[in-house]
């Protein structure tokens, strides 16, 4: 006999077949409803690296700063292997090392580390003179003259250091902004010694008389290269020749000539046109590190801001495509060197009418223009980077000075390492090979490096 109420699992409104399909079914019920119920909560963030540990993990890889550091190190490391082989009494202790190896290391570690001090000492900063002013043996002006030395040498490389950055992100090499120096600081000169004019105004000529000279000089091979295809390189080159010459002949010429005195010197700049110094008449520093500071914000505004910076910036990246976007390819060519010059002759005039000379003479000049070639690479061609170059090139000039003095180690050593900087910075493959950096951030490096150029 059949069941007549046989169960139907299908429909809603019967029972289930069973207990354990029952369970089964509740069971799924109640995950259901736990899942529509609660609401998905956000997925777990994954955790951030910290701010140190982002920090160690790209301090050992081949960045600007890294590289730079680095080059610096390497620098002072094979400065002071040549200290050590250039000193005829320290490489004596080398010949019996076997037999007492400290009288090496000691020998080697005393004139390195002196050379070093005095280095620092008369760059930046000098302890004995700090606790002098301190006990009353001598003045504030002691404590900040070697601050003030190193800016008195760091002002002129500034200007020559931007003028060469500038023709470099323009796509030309000027090699000449020794020339324009030279010329601008004759213009200098002679308006600082020729015009009887009142203080403000004999300053502001004398300023505007060097800027002058170097935008003359500057336009020269400009015009050429922009109208003639003449290699800047060589124009320069030869410009360079013909303004020392120029000046080495005008020295001694009549109403030039100091009247005092038969060597090569000339009369020198009114003290109306001398730049005023900053820290008294005791401190060789002047105003000319002002003017440097102000220069280089205005090549930054220039370059980044302005559309003259743009029409120049993508002259130098590609001639071709810039002349195809409608821009004046010869135009901005002599724009370039004529600000170039400017800047060039500016620096030139800082060496007589600051605190460095104030007279010509044939090495007035010295090799400022050549250094803002140095200081330019060093930094790496951007105007604030010119500035940080060039003030390391002018504390390793103003503590080279005290380094020869008190450890005779020769000045030309200061001049290795200047180099020396200058080739680690500019092979970063060669400070990664030796340090083991990173190739991804060398890559990097290595194209940021070759921009402008």
């Amino acid at each position: 006999m059949s069941n007549p109420n046989p169960p139907q699992s299908g429909s809603p409104d019967k029972e289930p077949a069973s207990h354990a399909q029952a369970a089964q079914n509740a069971l799924g019920n109640t995950e259901l409803a736990g899942t529509t119920s609660k609401p998905k909560g956000p997925e777990e963030p994954q955790p951030q690296p910290t701010l140190g540990r982002l920090f160690l993990d790209n301090l050992w890889a081949a960045n600007t700063f890294t590289v730079t550091l680095l080059a610096l190190v390497l620098a002072i490391v094979v400065g002071a292997v040549l200290m050590i082989v250039s000193d005829p009494d320290v490489l004596s202790t080398y010949s019996y090392i076997t037999a007492r190896p400290s009288d090496a290391f000691s020998a080697s570690w005393t004139l390195v580390s002196e050379a070093y001090a005095n280095l620092f000492k008369g760059a930046v900063f000098d302890p004995q003179t700090f606790s002098g002013w301190l006990n009353g043996a001598n003045g504030w002006q002691a404590v900040l003259s070697p601050i003030s030395e190193t800016l008195t040498y760091t002002a002129p490389l500034v200007f020559t250091g931007l003028s060469v950055a500038l023709a470099f992100r323009g796509g030309l090499f000027n090699i000449g902004a020794q020339g324009q120096a030279t010329i601008g600081v004759i213009l200098a000169a002679l308006a600082g010694f020729l015009l009887p004019l009142p203080p403000g105004l004999h300053l502001l000529v004398a300023v505007l008389a060097g800027a002058l000279g170097g935008a003359i000089w500057g336009f020269i091979p400009g015009i050429l290269k922009a109208r003639t295809g003449a290699h800047e390189v060589i124009i320069t080159i030869m410009l360079n020749y013909i303004a020392t010459y120029f000046l080495t002949w005008l020295i001694v010429q009549n109403g030039v000539q100091d009247p005092g005195r038969t060597d090569a010197i000339s009369r020198s700049v009114d003290t109306s046109a001398q730049l005023p110094r900053l820290l008294g008449d005791n401190l060789r520093v002047h105003s000319g590190i002002l003017l440097a500071v102000v220069a280089t914000w205005a090549v930054a505004w220039l370059l980044n801001r302005s559309t003259i910076g743009f029409e120049l910036r993508a002259v130098g990246a590609n001639p071709d495509a810039a002349r195809t976007a409608g821009i004046s390819v010869t135009r901005t060519f002599v724009l370039i060197m004529v600000l170039a010059g400017i800047l060039a002759g500016l620096g030139g005039s800082n060496m007589v009418l600051g605190s460095t000379a104030s007279a010509l003479t044939p090495l007035v000049v010295a090799q400022i223009g050549f250094d803002g070639i140095l200081v330019a690479l060093l930094g790496r061609l951007k105007p604030w980077g010119v500035l940080l170059a060039a003030l390391l090139f002018g504390a390793l000039q103003a503590g080279g000075n005290r380094m020869q003095s008190y450890s005779g180690i020769s000045l030309e050593l200061v001049t290795v390492l200047q180099a020396l900087i200058v080739i680690f910075i500019a092979a970063p493959a060669l400070v990664k090979a030796i340090f083991q950096l990173r190739a991804a951030r060398a890559a990097r490096l290595q194209t940021s490096l070759a921009k402008g150029w």
